[in-house]
């Protein structure tokens, strides 16, 4: 007869141990998964205000109801799924399904962090610019944010079926593709698809150092568009070695997470004046696109733990096929960029070296007993 634990699907054991796959756990993954995505939604709902000076100096507005109503959809699913684990006589600590204990400290630290934002916003004002990514509320929410779309990362990673079917694979590829674009959105003043800077034609740049001294550096905007070039880089190889680490995954995996993070990204892209739906989808695609390349190199090259060779040499040349489709995209659509062949070829095979790097921190070589 099942336990009060295995009948709200609650495994019996300590998490980290692998645990069998239920119609009720797929359920579940599914409604936390859908609540996720009006969360996530709401984020970029704010940021894209933000960018594009929809907001004013109070807290508010529109698109805070967004965020904070899908938070709360997220916390109040949560907590009845425990209140009604434990009245079936679950403990308190076990009273969620394995591996989304980190969704419920998620929640905690979000639910703390939106007061703070409150009152930061009241004492301090509303961000503008790069404020926006780096203040300290807003990093408390990010940090709650990613803590609770872990959950039902950390529930597959813990079962012992791989995710091959598309049914089991969405919610764990959804879930690190919205941790992914949080990354992305808190490091959005550094990112060549938000603001491109290979592009543009400067010739100088005046730095002032106070009215009596000044300098210039005609080659900064460049420095900033490689030195977003390889954040990037890193961000986007790390969460996908996260995935190859763990699963044999489908054709089109890449294509999902690229192409939604893209569409995602493409919100924040251009200014209030030159905001348009049609950049947006064209950001998404031109991201899936890549995504389908790198979907390829995952089938050709089959990397994984144990095929190191095969992990090493798709950690540097996913990233390069970004770049690649990325520099090409825009020749196609300005006929040139401002860049030289030495800046952009050169940029290209640094973030395969950022990837290949990044594989090393993932699957370390063997050191020899002694």
């Amino acid at each position: 007869m099942a336990t009060a634990q295995e009948r709200s699907g609650v495994e019996a054991g300590a998490e980290g141990v692998p645990q069998t796959l239920t119609t009720e756990h797929i359920g579940f993954d599914w409604i936390f998964i859908v609540l996720c995505t009006w969360l996530i939604g709401g984020v970029f709902l704010d940021g894209w205000a933000h960018t594009h000076g929809k907001v004013d100096q109070s807290f508010f507005t529109p698109w805070h109801a967004v965020l904070y109503s899908g938070y709360l959809a997220v916390a109040i699913f949560l907590a009845v799924t425990i209140v009604r684990n434990h009245a079936q006589g679950a403990a308190w600590l076990r009273s969620y399904p394995a591996g989304y204990g980190s969704s419920v400290i998620g929640a905690a630290i979000f639910a703390v962090a939106g007061v703070g934002d409150l009152l930061w916003h009241t004492l301090f004002g509303i961000e503008k610019g790069i404020e926006g990514e780096i203040s300290p509320s807003h990093l408390a929410l990010a940090l709650g944010g990613t803590l609770i779309f872990s959950g039902a990362l950390r529930a597959a990673w813990q079962r012992t079926d791989a995710a091959r079917r598309w049914r089991t694979l969405l919610p764990p590829l959804l879930a690190l593709t919205y941790i992914f674009s949080l990354l992305v959105f808190f490091t959005q003043f550094a990112d060549p698809i938000v603001t491109s800077r290979a592009n543009l034609h400067i010739t100088d740049i005046l730095i002032i150092f106070n009215p009596y001294s000044t300098d210039s550096d005609p080659s900064l905007s460049t420095k900033l568009g490689v030195a977003s070039i390889l954040l990037q880089a890193a961000i986007m190889t790390g969460v996908l070695l996260v995935l190859v680490r763990r699963w044999r995954l489908p054709l089109g995996s890449f294509a999902l997470l690229l192409g939604l993070n893209g569409l995602m990204i493409g919100v924040l892209t251009g200014s209030a004046e030159d905001f348009s739906l049609a950049l947006v989808f064209n950001v998404a695609i031109l991201s899936a696109l890549i995504g389908l390349l790198i979907d390829a190199l995952n089938v050709t090259l089959r990397p994984s733990a144990e095929r190191v060779v095969a992990l090493r040499v798709f950690a540097f040349a996913a990233p390069c096929v970004y770049y690649l489709v990325y520099f090409a995209a825009l020749f196609a659509t300005d006929g040139s960029f401002g860049w030289s062949v030495h800046l952009w070829t050169g940029s290209i095979v640094m973030a395969g070296i950022v990837g290949l790097l990044l594989s090393y921190v993932m699957a370390p070589p063997k050191v020899a007993s002694t």
